[in-house]
């Protein structure tokens, strides 16, 4: 090392050091100190390489936890390429609670039709949409008030036995 500097001008040997194109003796000291830091910094060290707006979208998103509200969000937008388009005429998500989506149809013959394609479009949102957390199907008729549906409701007549 020495035979090298002295080839070279001292100004131009100092110049270089700093730079860090040529080590010197404390840096050698530095990095062994610095051994068990993380290699972030380092130029052309694996993972550095620039990311698309995509990808740190995607990040984001997952770290922010979004990921299953987005994928919701997608179910509903794109409910047309799930459940086709002829059906998407009739049928729209109305709910989604417990893994449970429930899908409004528009008329009761819809609504049979659609129950016993249900595995083919349980597939088929699995497929498309695995965060979107749906495990199960409920079909519904047209929107006619139930006294026998709801988190809440109870075995026997129901409020027609205070009429009486």
């Amino acid at each position: 090392m020495d035979g090298e500097n002295d080839e070279v001008p001292e100004t131009l040997a100092t110049y270089l050091r700093l730079r860090g194109l040529e080590p010197s003796p404390r840096s050698k000291r530095r990095r062994r100190k610095r051994g068990g830091q993380d290699d972030e910094n380092i130029p052309f060290a694996p993972g550095r390489d620039p990311k698309g707006v995509g990808d740190v979208l995607d990040k984001l998103t997952h770290d922010a936890g979004w990921d299953e509200p987005l994928a919701r969000a997608d179910l509903v937008r794109q409910w047309g390429e799930v459940a086709g388009t002829d059906t998407a005429q009739h049928t729209r998500p109305v709910a989604l609670a417990d893994g449970m989506l429930t899908i409004q149809c528009d008329s009761t013959a819809w609504a049979k039709q659609l129950q016993l394609m249900r595995a083919h479009i349980l597939t088929q949102i699995l497929q498309l949409f695995p965060d979107a957390g749906v495990s199960s199907l409920r079909f519904i008729g047209p929107d006619v008030p139930s006294w026998k549906w709801g988190p809440r409701a109870v075995p026997g007549r129901g409020p027609r036995d205070t009429y009486g």
